[in-house]
């Protein structure tokens, strides 16, 4: 994919930059700004100035003194929740391992959510209120809803079983999830919608085996995309009127999950070398090929993906209206889902380069935010 005409055209960086009973957690926060790259706008999600600013840090500006990963970003580009082993990122530090964390970039902010290590990367809901990922409780893994504003916290019930993989609606009502029981594996796995707001649990497929699998809602609620580990098929489930279609990728072939978009018209997947992103109302794909698709923005317009080979930047964000590409990072990088804000502005990512920004003499991870625009 380095060779692609559309990359070597348009690669570029603009100029402002160079079942016991198990839980997921999902907790809350407003994230906070951070320290910029060279010719970047320090900080704010309202500046509009292009360039990359560094997220892993405390509150004055100082930089992590342990690696820090796994982000996602809201969909105005204004916070963004992470995982990190860092020990002075808040006044009352932590110790014992990863925590999680949230800022906010436009008051430079930095807090930690919660106690317990992830054990997964967290998430965040598009307006930013709410973040959700699975810790061990004793021996449960268990989901807890945090809302910041009223500091409470909500369990999401699973009886018996064990839940991971959340995904949130864009206001954290909805959460969906996978729910299966570690005493018996027969019981195979389900994917489960929660509506917080009137405590209702609804099955969106009931799936015979444990293979991985996994669930990505829409900012209303209303779809949830889906991948059953096993046949390796991705399917799209819609509660207004309870159907299913899928094998979005066709009958003959395999497929992995990548995301849906927050407005539920596209769902991005990988089948073989390539990304597709499948269009709900059209039926049509459009393919990307040699590429691994890493996430999608909100509006499905613009497709964050990692090209195969070592020849060229390990990060580019996609328009795909237009075919144009920008890159994101030339360092080495990665970066999951619910990387994007909307109109593909912000693109978060996390890389142990120390030349992104300056003076980063930590010597591990760091994550970081690239604005375009």
């Amino acid at each position: 994919m380095r060779k692609n005409a559309n990359l070597s055209v348009t690669r570029r960086v603009r100029a402002a930059v160079s079942a016991v009973v198990a839980v997921c957690a999902v907790t809350v926060v407003l994230p906070a700004a951070a320290s910029a790259e060279p010719a970047a706008v320090a900080g704010a999600a309202d500046d509009g100035g292009a360039g990359v600013e560094r997220i892993s840090v405390a509150a004055d500006g100082t930089q992590a003194d342990g690696g820090s990963a796994g982000a996602s970003i809201t969909s105005d580009g204004r916070r963004v929740v992470f995982s990190s082993s860092a020990t002075n990122l808040t006044a009352d530090g932590t110790t014992g391992g990863e925590r999680v964390y949230v800022r906010d970039r436009r008051t430079g902010r930095t807090d930690r959510l919660g106690t317990l290590p992830p054990l997964e990367p967290p998430v965040i809901s598009g307006d930013g209120e709410y973040a959700a990922y699975a810790v061990r409780w004793f021996n449960d893994v268990r989901i807890r809803l945090d809302q910041v504003s009223t500091v409470r916290e909500i369990s999401l019930n699973c009886l018996a079983y064990s839940c991971g993989q959340p995904s949130l609606s864009a206001d954290g009502r909805y959460v969906a999830h996978v729910l299966s029981s570690v005493r018996n594996p027969s019981f195979g796995q389900r994917i489960e919608v929660r509506d917080e707001s009137a405590d209702v649990q609804q099955t969106v497929a009931r799936l015979g085996h444990t293979q991985p699998s996994r669930p990505s809602i829409s900012g209303d609620g209303r779809r949830v995309a889906y991948q059953d580990g096993e046949t390796k098929d991705v399917f799209v489930w819609d509660r207004t009127d309870g159907t299913t279609s899928g094998p979005i990728e066709g009958p003959s072939e395999e497929a992995t999950l990548v995301q849906l978009s927050d407005d539920g018209g596209k769902v991005v997947y990988l089948s073989g070398s390539d990304t597709y992103v499948h269009d709900l109302q059209s039926g049509t794909a459009q393919s990307v090929p040699n590429a691994r698709g890493v996430a999608i923005d909100p509006t499905g317009r613009h497709l964050l993906y990692a090209p195969h080979g070592t020849d060229g930047p390990s990060l580019v964000l996609r328009d795909l209206r237009t075919g144009t590409d920008e890159v994101v990072s030339d360092r080495p990088a990665s970066a999951g889902t619910d990387a994007v804000s909307a109109g593909g502005r912000d693109v978060v990512f996390q890389s142990t380069a120390d030349d992104i920004v300056p003076d980063d003499t930590n010597g591990t991870s760091d994550v970081f935010v690239r604005r375009f625009y």
